[in-house]
């Protein structure tokens, strides 16, 4: 009898095994699909084409987190305005699911459709912060938002809690833009976002990035961003291409064992700039 007792706890403590690990394939495979659901949600609303002007190249890369499973919310965007300039976002959501991939896409397509309205970076994201807030959810934003000038070089921008963009220049200057910005988008209403004026010289890069590029668990944002700063400054004195700076940008994302999604634009001028 207890050769017995012992076997038939044997094929229960095997039977509730068995059904534990069914259970965890379950789960993982659900988490695997939730995963993946995301990243080509993500991926959708990206654009898939940029635009196009005289002397400016225009560059985007984006990777997922390493880890696979913190699909989040960052975005980039380029598109031409009414009046001929061309607006430049990047952004970061908060969360790491399909919610935040869904927001993104409000966000960015609430960018998009205010800016026919108004295409000056502050009064955008005070309109789109509104927006929203009236939506309801409880997430939030981080985000840049620049309004270039093709024939000028010119270039506005306003930021909304994200980190600040990197510049180089052809004579090797390059460096950490010192600007003043605003909260996230999506927390307070009636918030003002400061706009300031930068000039995009002859030969010159401007590169916008999301948290995942530059700050990790093997590196911190100051230690990231400059490290930004060293190739954007290499790119322009070497009048390297501005997909080749991308791609060494979203690269350099692996040396920081970042856990989030990692998007990077870069904007370059190489035609002769015309002063207003």
């Amino acid at each position: 009898m207890p050769r017995k007792r012992s076997t038939d706890d044997g094929d229960e403590l095997l039977a509730r095994l068995g059904s534990l690990t069914a259970q965890a394939r379950e789960r993982a495979e659900l988490q695997r699909t939730q995963v993946e659901l995301a990243i080509e949600l993500q991926r959708g609303m990206l654009p898939r084409d940029l635009p196009t002007a005289p002397g400016v190249h225009l560059a985007v890369r984006y990777t997922p987190a390493n880890l696979g499973l913190n699909v989040g919310g960052d975005w980039y965007d380029a598109f031409t305005l009414p009046d001929g300039r061309i607006g430049l976002s990047i952004g970061d959501v908060q969360g790491h699911n399909i919610e935040a991939a869904a927001f993104m896409g409000q966000v960015r397509v609430g960018l998009r459709a205010l800016a026919s309205v108004t295409g000056e970076p502050g009064e955008l994201l005070g309109r789109t912060n509104d927006l929203l807030l009236a939506l309801g959810s409880e997430l939030f934003a981080t985000c840049t938002f620049m309004r270039l000038d093709p024939a000028t070089g010119v270039l506005e921008s306003a930021r909304a809690g994200h980190i600040p963009f990197v510049w180089a220049t052809a004579d090797g200057k390059s460096g950490v833009v010192d600007d003043e910005g605003g909260p996230p988008l999506g927390i307070d209403k009636g918030m003002e976002f400061p706009v300031t004026r930068h000039r995009l010289a002859t030969g010159g890069v401007f590169v916008l990035v999301t948290d995942g590029v530059v700050e990790g668990p093997s590196l911190s944002i100051e230690a990231g961003l400059d490290q930004v700063v060293r190739l954007a400054g290499i790119a322009a004195v070497a009048g390297l291409e501005a997909h080749a700076l991308a791609a060494a940008v979203i690269k350099g994302a692996e040396s920081v064992g970042h856990e989030d999604d990692a998007a990077v634009l870069v904007v370059g001028l190489d035609s002769p700039a015309q002063h207003p």
